[in-house]
């Protein structure tokens, strides 16, 4: 079975190649460092004896690996992480996040799973250990890490019932890829027991490291100064918003009887779409203005009504700016995004019904008082516009997601004390 996943990813390379430059007519990182993604690669800085590598596909596993990353350096100060991505985003969020570690640690993409290109990659850089973050199961670059005796940690893992489903239909070949990871890290008890039955032997749970994350100083000034340019007015965030999702909040906005004065802020998950979502609020009418055009001393207009978030790397900022927060891909059947960073800041978390990505947390969350479910856009709006209306309701509902967030923290040490018997 992996021989015919292997053979149908070199015939597909053309096409994949294809395609990573059309994508790169809108994200430009697209079109560099194409031989990392081949198993080609420089000199390696010579500035530690051991390497760690550490997988986090895009921004979302780049950030919620933060605190294992700086565990790992503290933990073993000999080591260089390697860390590896599939999308420019995630690399550039981990260059913003890393740079504070110099040359202990390096970047990368990973190789395509041919079998030849991870081999080249292993080789390269002589990993002790391979850290793959929440769900990535490639069966090629397993089966090289177990041929090149590398143990494979799948570390922060989730794994819903429908990614299941999906996995046992590709049979032997995950089946495979399973039984060759050495050991899991898994989120929740229901992540845990759905991982083993995919055939892993050695599972623990540690929680989700996304609760130990750090909100850095830095991006609190960020936002401190981008409410100081908004003003008084009350703000509803709908971050990581999706395709499809903006039309939805827009038209509901629309309808909806928010607070005078009330600013949305809209930040969509891929910033290839900032334009096109510029142009989506432009056609229904509503005056807008992008963060990118806000110089140091600017403020949002008065008669504004939408702020577009199109900035990288200040998600953090964007919550911390805003009185109420959306998390988006949760009003279409997306599975959702992370709620944990909007309550681990204190602000009261609106989501919609599709979580089935963060099912647990959504439901633990919304049990703790500090979110609340939203049946569609226009009960998202409701909601919004009594909260905002309501200052005490609003405060205490803050203060209950804090609560949670901070109650959930520990996974970090706990995932180390796991992976330290490997690196022994």
């Amino acid at each position: 079975m992996r021989l015919l996943y292997t053979l149908a990813w070199w015939l597909a390379l053309p096409l994949v190649l294809a395609r990573l430059w059309l994508r790169g007519r809108q994200e430009p990182g697209y079109r560099q460092h194409w031989g990392e993604r081949l198993g080609f690669y420089g000199r390696l800085p010579t500035t530690a004896t051991d390497t760690i590598w550490l997988h986090a596909v895009s921004v979302g596993e780049t950030r919620a690996a933060e605190p294992l990353i700086d565990a790992l350096l503290a933990a073993w100060p000999r080591c260089r992480i390697v860390l590896t991505h599939m999308t420019p985003t995630g690399r550039a969020t981990g260059k913003a996040l890393f740079a504070k570690h110099g040359a202990r640690l390096v970047q990368s993409y990973l190789p395509y799973d041919t079998g030849a290109m991870p081999a080249r990659f292993i080789r390269h850089f002589a990993p002790r250990i391979c850290i793959l973050m929440e769900t990535e199961v490639w069966p090629n670059l397993i089966h090289q890490c177990n041929r090149y005796k590398v143990p494979v940690v799948l570390a922060n893992a989730r794994l819903s019932q429908r990614s299941l489903g999906k996995a046992q239909r590709l049979g032997k070949l995950i089946a495979d890829a399973a039984r060759g990871i050495t050991l899991v890290a898994a989120q929740t008890q229901d992540d845990a027991d759905r991982v083993r039955q995919l055939g892993v032997q050695d599972v623990v749970v540690t929680g989700s490291i996304k609760f130990d994350v750090v909100v850095p100083e830095a991006a609190l000034a960020t936002g401190a100064a981008l409410r100081a340019a908004i003003g008084a007015r009350p703000v509803l965030l709908c971050a990581s918003t999706r395709e499809g999702e903006e039309q939805l909040i827009l038209d509901a906005y629309i309808r909806a009887s928010l607070p005078a004065h009330a600013l949305l802020l809209i930040v969509p998950r891929h910033p290839q779409r900032f334009d096109e979502v510029e142009k989506l609020i432009a056609a229904h009418g509503l005056a807008v203005q992008r963060r990118s055009g806000l110089a140091q001393d600017d403020t949002v207009a008065a008669g504004t009504q939408v702020l577009l978030g199109d900035s990288m790397g200040e998600m953090f900022a964007y919550y911390a700016a805003c009185d109420c927060a959306f998390v988006g891909g949760s009003l279409l059947p997306l599975g959702g995004q992370n709620l944990i960073e909007p309550a681990a800041l204190g602000k009261p978390v609106l989501i919609g019904p599709h979580t089935f990505n963060f099912a647990l947390v959504t439901e633990q969350a919304i049990a703790a008082g500090g979110a609340a479910l939203v049946a569609d856009a226009d009960a998202l709006m409701a909601q919004a516009s009594a909260l905002l209306q309501d200052t005490a309701r609003l405060s205490s509902m803050g203060q209950k997601a804090l609560a949670f967030a901070n109650q959930h923290r520990g996974a970090t040490p706990r995932t180390i004390a796991a992976i330290q018997p490997l690196l022994r």
